[in-house]
This record gives C-alpha cells, sequence and structure tokens, in this order.
C-alpha cells in the first residue's frame, strides 16, 4: 500500500523532457501494458503510440518530448469515467518506469493529432499525452504552471468525503481507518487542479459523484471533469486491489439528495 501510494504522490505532469528519446524496452513495455488494460466499465479505450517527430506532433506547453500517446473510445454516452480510469493507469505505470507524461486536452492541433492516430468518425479521444524522462530542472514555465494552478494543494477531505448524506462530513475515526484510501483519492490529478469528484460514503460503499464547475461544459471530446473523477476512481480501485481486496463497480445511483451541480457517477463496491 505505502509503494502504491508514493508512486501516486511523486508522480508529475512533466512538461519538461531531456530530449534523449525513449528507451525501446520501456516504450515496448508500456505498449505491452497498454494492450491488456481494462477497466471496471468494460469500455474498450484504444491506446495509439505516435512518434512526435515522424508525425509533426507538438504542444506549445511541452518541450523535449518523443512520442506521445493517444487514448480513443466509442463517442457513447457515460464514458468519460473508463476513460479516466484507464488513462490513469497507463499513466501511472509510465510513472513506475521513471516516464513523465501529461495529460492533455486541448493545448494541441487537435486536428492533427486525431487524423495521425486514426480516429475513426464513431470514436472520441479526448486527451492525449507526451512520453519522455523528465529534465533535471523544471523550466520556468512549468514552474509558474504548477504554481498557478495550485499543483502541490489539495481539498481537505471534509469538502471531499460524506458520510450517509451530503450534509456530514467524513467523520475523524473514517479519516484515520481510511486514511491511505483517502489519500491516494486526494491526491489523484485533475484539470486545474478542481479535484471535482465528491465521494459519499454508505453502507460500506463509495459513491462517486462530480461536482461541475462553470467553464467545464461538456463538448464533442466528452465531460472532462467525469474523466476527472474516473481517474479518482482509479486511485480507489487500485488502492483496494492493493489491500486484498477485489473492488466491484456498478452504476446504480443510491438516490441519495444531492447539491445543486452534483451529479452521481459511478459506486465502488470493497468486496
Amino acid at each position: 500500500m505505502n509503494d502504491l501510494l508514493e508512486l501516486m504522490h511523486t508522480r508529475k505532469s512533466v512538461r519538461w523532457y531531456d530530449g534523449n528519446g525513449l528507451k525501446s524496452e520501456d516504450l515496448e513495455k508500456i505498449r505491452n501494458y497498454a494492450e491488456k488494460l481494462d477497466n471496471p466499465f468494460g469500455v474498450p479505450v484504444r491506446f495509439v503510440f505516435l512518434n512526435a517527430e515522424e508525425k509533426g506532433l507538438s504542444s506549445p506547453v511541452v518541450t523535449g518530448e518523443s512520442w506521445y500517446v493517444a487514448g480513443l473510445v466509442p463517442a457513447a454516452p457515460d464514458v468519460e469515467a473508463a476513460y479516466g480510469f484507464s488513462f490513469e493507469k497507463l499513466v501511472l505505470y509510465a510513472w513506475s518506469l521513471g516516464v513523465g507524461t501529461v495529460w492533455i486536452g486541448g493545448t494541441m492541433d487537435r486536428k492533427l493529432f486525431e487524423r495521425t492516430a486514426g480516429k475513426a468518425e464513431e470514436e472520441r479521444m479526448p486527451c492525449v499525452t507526451p512520453l519522455g524522462y523528465p529534465a533535471g530542472k523544471r523550466s520556468v514555465k512549468d514552474k509558474l504552471s504548477r504554481k498557478a494552478i495550485g499543483a502541490e494543494s489539495r481539498k481537505a477531505a471534509e469538502e471531499i468525503f460524506f458520510e450517509n448524506d451530503f450534509k456530514t462530513p467524513v467523520s475523524a475515526e473514517t479519516k484515520e481507518k481510511e486514511a491511505a484510501l483517502i489519500e491516494m483519492i486526494l491526491w489523484a490529478p485533475s484539470a486545474v487542479n478542481r479535484q471535482p469528484w465528491r465521494v459519499l460514503m454508505k453502507d460500506g460503499a463509495w459513491h462517486f459523484y462530480v461536482k461541475h464547475d462553470r467553464g467545464f461544459i461538456q463538448d464533442a471530446t466528452g465531460d472532462l471533469q467525469k474523466i476527472d473523477t474516473g481517474i479518482a476512481l482509479c486511485h480507489l480501485f487500485m488502492g483496494l486491489e492493493e489491500a486484498g481486496k477485489t473492488p466491484r463497480t456498478v452504476v446504480v445511483d443510491p438516490g441519495v439528495e444531492t447539491p445543486n451541480g452534483v451529479e452521481y457517477v459511478a459506486t465502488v463496491l470493497p468486496e
């Protein structure tokens, strides 16, 4: 459990790479891992690896990258949580090999990336990430970017976790009992570090919701904040597996009254 928590804690968004390219053995390991990846929603996520130099791919927020990987999913309702879940597992695996990543959804030539990845008409490509080894020092631009979004800060557990209803923040006893799992969820990455997920702990289940912020409007690529919620789901799922449990994910709204702007996403049952 400690090793997994350390992996989640130390993983950073990398925008400044060393420019030395990706070792073939690391690229092969990540490819093989991606081919076997699944998610508890049963949604297929197709990963496409793209050589940045050969394909003429770049992003204005990234320097020194050698490869990109794009994730594509069917253009169907409610696939965002599955997408976030699978993409985050790939990101964490890459980091375990020392390979850096950063989620990119907008700061790129989307049409070029979609065409190069072979996106079908019935598919969505919400995000891509570069793959490469972090440079020795972060650029000034990268440091300013992280400071602007408060990348090192996290909401208090009482703002994210609730017990039985949304009027009751998580208790001190539950925080102590589930400390590692709560920490993993708190440290899940999200767009501009908004942490839009909310977790209702009730009858042994972890019910995940998304609290929509203004400015994150669903478009042809999907609901970005539901993708973020899928990332948090992934952290809990991996933590439960690490603890020797067999988690199961269902989409059965418990019918609890929710605050305005809060929408149910899925439930994790730690069996």
